[in-house]
């Protein structure tokens, strides 16, 4: 017999409750914010409201599924099923944090704050909640299939993205590495930089969209589901033993870009969640592409 659909609700901690951890009590954190010419009504507003999203989504579960909460800093340890329904309740940075630790459960993105969120992944509201959850446990269910992106280690470290994957020094040092296609016979470029960015048309969205226009780059940017990445080099610093030839760039389907270390370390995160990130060294190589795995967001 098969289980129940499981929803697991990814949420995370709002500023309220960040305050009140900080200073212990609502008085106290509502002074500190006054000293900043700041009102807690606004922060602890946002936080009902976040909260009762959270309860609304909640009930809207069918009475025959099993349900789970996870907050985001436990998403690294949280063991995700085959058949669970992914419900994000808050941000949409929040579903790119999750997009990492699933293989295609599908997702339902939930806004908390319609008009302050962009909306691009979290695009429904909490009262849509119950026809969503339904749609996404059947078989055929429309989504969007979001191209991913990920980093394979040479020693089987493995990390996946939705929006991102940058690779660069810890602190603010500089990178060396190699860096060329990942093709037989194809030349790598020693470089120094301050890193290198590999973004999804997600991301697009985002920061690799501040560097396409920093750029004036002619790549065309992805659309979400484009199987398509777009990589570059930030700052690289040309020198009689370091290139700038190789900066900027396009992966498709099968295509990859290697990078092998050249200094002590290398961090390799994804969409901003540095506290889960590989750290490579001298010698060490990286392949970065499509990967298999895609984000199937209900729609």
């Amino acid at each position: 017999m098969s289980l129940a659909p499981r929803a697991v609700l990814v949420h995370r901690t709002t500023e309220y409750e960040e305050l009140l951890a900080r200073h212990g009590t609502h008085g106290q954190a509502a002074f500190f914010l006054s000293s900043r010419g700041r009102s807690i009504d606004e922060v602890a507003r946002r936080h009902g409201q976040t909260r009762q999203a959270l309860a609304d989504v909640a009930a809207a579960v069918p009475l025959q599924w099993r349900q789970s909460r996870v907050e985001r800093a436990d998403l690294d340890r949280f063991l995700f099923g085959p058949e669970d329904v992914v419900v994000v309740v808050g941000q949409d940075g929040l579903v790119a944090n999750a997009a990492k630790y699933l293989s295609g459960q599908p997702v339902v993105g939930i806004d908390t704050d319609p008009g302050r969120n962009p909306g691009v992944l979290v695009r429904h509201r909490p009262q849509d909640a119950a026809a969503l959850l339904r749609a996404a446990a059947s078989p055929g269910g429309a989504a969007d299939e979001l191209t991913m992106v990920e980093a394979v280690a040479d020693d089987t470290q493995r990390l996946l993205a939705l929006n991102e994957i940058y690779l660069g020094p810890p602190g603010h040092q500089t990178a060396r590495y190699r860096l060329g296609p990942d093709a037989p016979g194809a030349a790598a470029e020693p470089q120094a930089s301050s890193g290198v960015l590999v973004g999804t048309g997600t991301g697009a969205t985002g920061w690799l969209r501040s560097l396409w226009q920093e750029r004036r780059s002619e790549l065309p940017l992805p659309a979400p589901t484009d199987p398509r990445l777009l990589w570059f080099v930030r700052e690289a610093w040309p020198s009689p033993a370091t290139g700038t030839s190789l900066v900027a760039g396009e992966l498709g389907s099968g295509q990859g870009l290697r990078l092998t270390v050249e200094s002590d370390r290398v961090v390799v995160f994804g969409d901003g969640m540095e506290s889960d990130a590989l750290e490579l060294t001298w010698g060490q190589t990286v392949r970065l592409a499509i990967s298999a795995n895609s984000l199937r967001l209900t729609v």
